[in-house]
């Protein structure tokens, strides 16, 4: 079998849900199994918020404090990436973004010269204009690096625990 490429730089988006939960153990697992240096970032989807106020779903008031709320769950989310990279005694870099979501991560990856991209598992669209602006799918299609979508809970925590 020929030997795994090296993998230089890891980078980890990390979504405030379970399947960003999966992919920061997933991504731990791999930098541990496989070396690498790994970089994890959370970005709060400040268009989406836009758009929300603009068509009146939110008043400006509720804008700033979802604001607020999304930037606590993405520094929470990137301290459990800490604890967990801590845990595997790994060196990471961890970063909250704002903006467009797919965007930043492209323009991190691009960067660090990432030489590959982790995501968790992307949900099935339930209508056309989801997928067109399915932010996961905009980062696959954009990187210049591989991109690796990550999903099945057991094995991911099973690759976790044994990394």
């Amino acid at each position: 079998m020929p030997p795994l490429p090296d993998f230089g730089k890891i980078l980890v988006y990390i979504e405030t849900n379970e399947h960003g939960l999966q992919a920061i153990r997933y991504a731990v697992a791999f930098a541990r199994q496989f070396g690498g240096e790994l970089h994890a970032i959370a970005v709060i989807n400040e268009r989406l918020l836009e758009e929300l106020t603009r068509a009146h779903v939110f008043l400006k008031e509720e804008e700033i404090a979802l604001k607020s709320d999304l930037e606590d769950d993405g520094r929470r989310y990137l301290a459990l990436m800490e604890r967990f990279a801590q845990e595997k005694e790994l060196e990471f870099t961890t970063e909250l973004l704002h903006g467009v979501v797919h965007r930043q991560v492209l323009d991190k990856a691009r960067e660090i010269s990432a030489n590959l991209i982790i995501l968790g598992e992307i949900e099935e669209s339930l209508s056309r204009k989801d997928t067109t602006f399915n932010e996961s799918e905009r980062i696959i299609c954009g990187a210049r690096c591989p991109v690796l979508v990550v999903r099945g809970r057991r094995v991911i925590q099973d690759f976790f625990d044994s990394a």
